[in-house]
């Protein structure tokens, strides 16, 4: 995507000219409210673009640190109507992390002083021109020391997304990758357990431990149908003991 390129071509300098000018603040700073908590911040930044009379519900009930980002992230930008840009622009900073073992690094460092995460975050995303629900939230995960969660939080965020828009992910794992015949029938087999209203998206990955065959987790079912997990259970039944 272009905006990966954008946000990879801030390079090395631009990191170290905002690592290397700012310096640690003795004053704890918020860059929304400074005398919110952490929660307190979230609720605040999840309901600040809408009017009290609009009522957005999460389409998925989200646990845990990443979650909770997730769900806020996510009620941020259906309010703001920035939804697809918001993912698409996360999705290009997670991929340029990727990329960069110096990003990676600085998104993860919890050694980085806040004041220096800051700076470099609005940097990159007047680099990236990124909107304003995205570098927002970008600021609150670099002042609350949440970037090295960034990955699991976009993956959660894109869950929402998905159930948002009607889509079910299902994720099939094999040898090598399925024909596209056969991808094409069994994404069909699977449309048909969904039944309408909803859209099932296959994502492949690449396993060549299972031996053959194939795995695919679909909602909270998985289906192992791997030579591996067959040859564990015949492994199993010639171990029993015999009964005459």
């Amino acid at each position: 995507m272009a905006m990966t390129g954008r946000a990879r071509s801030m390079g090395f300098s631009i990191l170290q000219k905002a690592l290397s000018s700012a310096q640690r603040s003795n004053a704890h700073r918020s860059i929304l409210c400074p005398t919110l908590s952490n929660s307190e911040l979230l609720r605040n930044y999840a309901t600040a673009s809408a009017s009290k009379e609009q009522k957005i519900k999460v389409p998925l009930t989200m646990y845990g640190v990443s979650g909770n980002y997730a769900s806020a992230l996510y009620l941020a930008a259906v309010k703001s109507n920035t939804l697809e840009k918001v993912e698409s622009e996360l999705y290009d900073l997670v991929e340029a992390s990727k990329k960069s073992p110096t990003f990676s690094q600085f998104m993860r460092d919890p050694s980085v002083p806040v004041d220096t995460r800051v700076n470099a975050i609005k940097e990159i995303c007047a680099q990236a021109k990124f909107g304003d629900t995205t570098q927002n939230f970008l600021l609150i995960l670099a002042e609350n020391g949440r970037l090295k969660h960034i990955d699991r939080i976009v993956k959660r965020f894109k869950e929402l997304t998905m159930a948002h828009r009607g889509e079910v992910k299902a994720t099939v794992t094999t040898v090598i990758p399925l024909p596209a015949d056969e991808e094409k029938e069994l994404k069909a087999t699977l449309q048909e357990m969904v039944g309408q209203g909803k859209s099932v998206q296959i994502e492949q990955k690449i396993d060549p431990t299972i031996l053959g065959g194939l795995v695919v987790e679909f909602g909270q079912k998985v289906f192992d149908m791997s030579i591996r997990t067959r040859a564990r259970q015949m492994e199993r039944f010639l171990r029993e003991p015999l009964n005459f």
